[in-house]
């Protein structure tokens, strides 16, 4: 067990590991690969870059910390390391780091450990890596590098000190959440909800035209405003394409909004607008005011919602079931998530299992879950009235 006594310092004074070639990426394989616990965590470009990718990866082990360079070195050879079920890999929040490195590698992970799922199971107060690192350690993350540009090279020294923070202290967190956890009888909750974070599956970026309904203000514009806004948000994406940046830092939704308002019709008019940067008017200011008038000329867009209402008993049986989990979370001071998703509740509800069969054969809990709630669950089922149609 390590003692949290002598994890107490600030940044390590070993420096980190730079891999950024073939040859030391074949020597660090080899030395983690015996390693039964591996700390992760991966940084990348989405504030920066229309197609993100993973810029960052880190590994600290209890003797030393490591940062991989994927823009130097291919990093596919790690896939053996993250599939095998001899080492545990501890991540804290690690959905979107497995997303990330799933998108990029087509990885697969088992032995996971999420030391923010563990804090969150344990029903911690605060359960960000910078508030633990500082509660825990006595460390303060620098919360400038949240939003740090990891694709520019070479990295600065502040920015791998704080990328290696990221990692260095997941460890002696996972014991300290081990212990609690055992003691709190969670230790299987916690399992399950770290084998289901495995399972989490990236979705391919596809660029929807009908996306721009989601920008706030969009629906209170008349039919032709619209149909410009459209237009607008149509040749927003093109330029992000072929730049590379964020849709957003191209041009930002509020200006989108007062271009289909205004409907400038010439350059100097575009200058008029908050929001356009001179080097985007110098390259595409023909391009913003040809939307326009493509948007002048084109039928008013329909609103569809893509989202598909369950039925009134559904709703009514959902609705049930989750004051009946979040009271549950309430008592013992947790999220309402950490109990069952809603995701699970609205599976559940809508295929209103009578029997603790057909509840198992739903799939939808885990069997730590299924053998503390599944009963309680039916008797909510069972107490919802039917409704008369």
């Amino acid at each position: 067990m390590i003692q949290l006594a002598l994890s107490r310092n600030s940044i390590p004074t070993k420096q980190p590991v730079w891999i950024d070639s073939r040859p030391k990426l074949v020597n660090l394989i080899k030395e983690l690969a015996n390693e039964p616990l591996l700390a992760v965590d991966t940084e990348s470009d989405s504030l920066y870059s229309y197609f993100e990718k993973v810029c960052l990866i880190q590994f600290s082990t209890p003797y030393a910390d490591y940062l991989v360079d994927p823009l130097s070195v291919d990093v596919s050879s790690l896939a053996p390391l993250f599939a095998d079920p001899a080492s545990q890999k501890v991540f804290h929040a690690a959905e979107y780091d497995l997303l990330s490195l799933k998108r990029d590698y087509n990885f697969t992970f088992t032995n996971l450990f999420d030391t923010m799922l563990a804090a969150r199971i344990l029903g911690w107060p605060r359960y960000g890596l910078g508030p633990i690192l500082e509660e825990y350690f006595g460390v303060k993350l620098d919360k400038r590098f949240q939003r740090h540009n990891w694709g520019q090279r070479p990295l600065s020294q502040q920015a791998l000190d704080y990328a290696r923070l990221d990692t260095h202290y997941l460890l002696p967190l996972r014991e300290i959440q081990i212990k609690q956890l055992k003691e709190q009888k969670r230790w299987q909750e916690a399992q399950e909800a770290f084998e289901r974070q495995t399972q989490v599956q990236p979705t391919h970026k596809v660029f929807d035209p009908n996306d721009f309904w989601r920008i706030k203000g969009s629906r209170d514009l008349d039919a032709q405003q619209q149909a410009i806004l459209r237009e607008l948000f149509i040749m927003r994406d093109k330029i992000a394409r072929k730049i590379d940046r964020p849709p957003f830092k191209v041009i930002n939704d509020l200006a989108l909004l007062h271009l289909a308002k205004e409907q400038p019709r010439t350059e100097r008019a575009l200058q008029e607008i908050k929001g356009l940067g001179a080097k985007l008017l110098q390259h595409d200011a023909q391009h913003i005011l040809k939307a326009i008038q493509e948007g002048l000329t084109a039928p008013p867009p329909q609103y569809h919602s893509n989202h598909h209402r369950p039925d009134e008993d559904t709703v009514i049986r959902y609705e049930s079931l989750r004051q009946w989990r979040n009271m549950l979370a309430a008592e013992r001071g947790v999220e309402p998530d950490v109990i069952i998703s809603n995701n699970a509740l609205m599976d559940i509800a809508r295929y209103n299992p009578q029997t603790l069969t057909m509840l198992a054969h739903l799939g939808v809990l885990g069997n730590w879950q299924f053998d503390r709630y599944s009963q309680a669950l039916l008797d909510v089922l069972k107490s919802v009235p039917v409704q008369s149609h």
